[in-house]
């Protein structure tokens, strides 16, 4: 009972800690809480968390305990986390500054409400295509490793491709400039795409190496984020 209290409070804290500052860096940049589109994001965000907390509370607290731990062992997955939070967090910086100096709108015209509401669909979608993963999926950690008692998953979206929380997060990344009504910062999100893939790349090396049936699993399911693709 402890340990669940525990591990509740430190899902609950971290949650709160990231929807603040990605609403501060948000508001701050923007200069303006009428900046509705990240209201719209941040809310939508809050509930879908919400949702996800309760539910592997609930039904899975070892999977929650493995999104919880973020500290990357390998130097080359240090860099990774470094680089994705260097391109992450100038990018939200960016959306706001588009709102309040009205880039888009000046270069490349207005985004029209539809775009930014068809952006937020895709943003939902994203998340629970990644929701989709990690209950398909109980040993989805947020950092690279192998488990004593891990075996290979080859049903629900890993029967389409072998690493599908890539591709919701690759999505999901792309997806939210246009959520916040921003053109100009497509480019800089589109920066995290490559840094997925390499972190992808290096988590399959890992995963032929040590975990057993992976190397099969990689010769039955063929594309590695998009299907039909790569």
């Amino acid at each position: 009972m402890q340990t669940n209290t525990s591990l509740k409070a430190r899902a609950v804290r971290q949650m709160a800690t990231t929807l603040a500052v990605l609403a501060s860096i948000l508001f701050l940049s923007a200069g303006s809480l009428r900046f509705w589109a990240a209201w719209l994001l941040v809310g939508l965000q809050a509930g879908l968390w919400t949702f996800f907390f309760v539910d592997f509370l609930k039904h899975d607290p070892h999977l929650l305990e493995r999104r919880l731990q973020t500290n990357e062992n390998e130097p080359t997955q240090q860099v990774f986390q470094k680089l994705f939070k260097l391109i992450l967090i100038p990018a939200f910086i960016l959306t706001g500054l588009d709102f309040r100096w009205g880039w888009s709108r000046a270069w490349l015209g207005p985004v029209p409400v539809g775009v930014v509401v068809a952006g937020q669909v895709v943003v939902v979608a994203g998340y629970c295509l990644v929701f989709w993963v990690m209950k398909t999926n109980t040993f989805a950690a947020s950092t690279i490793q192998v488990e004593a008692k891990q075996t290979v998953i080859h049903g629900g979206p890993y029967a389409l491709v072998r690493h599908p929380m890539y591709s919701s997060m690759s999505v999901t990344v792309l997806a939210v400039p246009l959520a916040l009504g921003s053109y100009v910062t497509l480019p800089v999100f589109a920066l995290l795409v490559p840094l997925l893939v390499y972190r992808l790349t290096h988590e399959e090396r890992t995963l032929r190496r040590d975990l057993p049936g992976y190397e099969d699993y990689c010769e039955r399911t063929r594309f590695r984020l998009v299907p039909w693709v790569w």
